[in-house]
Parts: structure tokens; C-alpha cells; sequence
């Protein structure tokens, strides 16, 4: 059997799996360090007083919950995902925190966006692109649904950098490929946008890059582990009894505190010209 990322592929997945990536991506923006990294291109943006904000591929709504907070926003911010489960939570969370009047979530398709072109002053994809079936289809709907001098944001990790300490350093590569394959349709696509942006009109303003380390103890990456390594399984990556030893490794090392894993997250910032 071979890897079919599980956000791709969200709606093939039973209900126990759907609500397990549900609960990763809360965890997931919850952790502090994770947090950071959204604040970090937020800051950034010039946005006006009636500012129109999508996230394309929005899952829960974590992210645009987030922005919706802050109190120089006072614009509306739209999330389109292609799980309706996803929409459903994005919905529940956003009337949980109060948020709700200036959120609009809706399930559609990244690669062909049901919005007029030049609709928004900002397109974000967090954590997306690295998920989706064709990139380029996607980067394409982003710049033709921003407005000319508007924003296009993308943020995900480059998860050939995605790393665990383990004593056998030969299968904890293996299994760190293992995880990144099973997880990501595109493990490596942020190396690409720079040599991708300017085909679709797209201005490459600001880049950079920041590295997720936990070393000691856990939180994110034991989240990640956790979520992932039951893909790993399914897949027939690696033999399923040495993956759970991986993973019991894991687990004790967050707990004696002699845990490490790091990856590599990007942020690009183009202007639509």
C-alpha cells in the first residue's frame, strides 16, 4: 500500500480519524512556538479597516480565529477547507471564542476557488500547500483571487528537514523520511516557490525561515508523532513492530527528558502585481 496523506485524502477517512487530525491541529495551535510563527508574518501585513482576508485550506479555523483576536483587525476573514467536518469544527470554535461575526467558513476546493477575481487584500495558505494534489493549480487560484498589490502568504514546513532523535540513526532516518511521506504529498514543496511564485504574478517580498526544536521535553512534536505514525503503519513503510518501538522510544525520552526532534518552517510573502 502506498502513503496517501491524510489531509489530502480528509475525506476518505472514518469519523475516529477525522476527530484525531481535529484535535492535532487545535494542539497544534495551542503550542506557544507554533503560535510565534503565525504572529511572526501577521505582523507584517498592512491591512485596511475593512480589510478582506482569505485562508484557503483553513481546517479548524485556528488560524484565522487567531487573527479575528487581535484588535487592530477589524476587517472579515473568510476559510474555505475541503472537509466539511473541518468547517463544522472552524464553525463551533469560532461561536466557542466569540469570533464568529467576523468569520466566514465554508468547504470548497483549493484548487478551484468559488470566490471573483481580485476579491481579497490577503491570501493565506498556513500549512496547506505541502498537503495539496497540485500545487502550482493552487498558487494559481491564490494569485488570481487577490487583488492587484494585495498579499499572498504561505507558510509549512520543509519536511525533509523533519528529524527525531534516535539511538539507531539509521532506521530514525528511515523513519523520519517514513513520516514525512506518509503525512506530506509535497514534503519539499517550499523549496520550490521561489522558482513557482513569479510564474503566477506573484512578487516575492519578504522570506524567511524558523526552526521548531524540542529537546528535553515534548509537546508539538509527541502530537505529531502520535497523529502520524499510525499512517506510517497503514502504509507499509516500515515494519509496523520496529515503529512502535520508535514510538515507545519517543515516548520514554519525553519522559526521562532526554527527548529531541526539530523541522524547518518557512514563510513567503509576495505582493500580486
Amino acid at each position: 500500500m502506498s502513503a496517501r496523506d491524510p489531509h489530502r485524502f480528509v475525506n476518505e477517512l472514518d469519523e475516529v480519524a477525522i476527530n484525531n487530525l481535529i484535535a492535532r491541529l487545535e494542539s497544534r495551535a495551542q503550542d506557544d512556538v507554533f503560535a510565534c510563527l503565525l504572529d511572526n508574518y501577521v505582523v507584517r501585513l498592512v491591512l485596511p479597516p475593512t480589510a478582506r482576508v482569505l485562508e484557503v485550506g483553513c481546517g479548524t479555523g485556528a488560524m484565522l480565529r487567531s487573527l479575528a483576536r487581535r484588535e487592530d483587525f477589524t476587517g472579515k476573514a473568510f476559510g474555505v477547507d475541503q472537509c466539511s467536518h473541518f468547517i463544522d469544527a472552524a464553525n463551533k470554535f469560532a461561536r466557542a471564542e466569540n469570533v464568529s461575526d467576523q468569520l466566514v467558513f465554508q468547504v470548497g476546493d483549493a484548487h478551484k476557488l468559488d470566490f471573483p477575481a481580485a476579491s481579497f487584500d490577503v491570501v493565506i495558505a498556513h500549512t496547506l500547500i505541502s498537503h495539496v494534489t497540485e500545487p502550482a493549480a493552487v498558487l494559481k487560484e491564490m494569485a488570481r483571487v487577490v487583488r492587484l498589490g494585495g498579499t499572498v502568504v504561505i507558510f509549512d514546513g520543509d519536511y525533509a528537514s523533519l528529524t527525531y532523535g534516535f539511538p539507531d540513526h539509521g532506521f530514525g532516518h528511515q523513519m523520519d523520511m517514513a513520516l514525512a511521506n506518509a503525512t506530506f504529498n509535497n514534503p519539499r514543496i517550499m523549496r520550490d516557490l521561489p522558482r513557482l511564485l513569479p510564474e503566477f504574478g506573484l512578487t516575492l517580498t519578504a522570506a524567511w525561515g524558523d526552526a521548531v526544536v524540542e529537546i528535553g521535553k515534548g509537546s508539538y512534536f509527541k502530537s505529531f508523532a502520535e497523529t502520524y505514525v499510525p499512517y506510517v503503519k497503514r502504509a507499509g513503510l516500515l515494519p509496523a513492530q520496529a515503529v512502535d518501538v520508535w514510538l515507545d522510544e519517543q515516548r520514554e525520552a519525553m519522559k526521562n527528558g532526554t527527548f529531541f526532534a526539530a523541522c524547518n518552517y518557512y514563510t513567503f510573502l509576495a505582493r500580486r502585481t
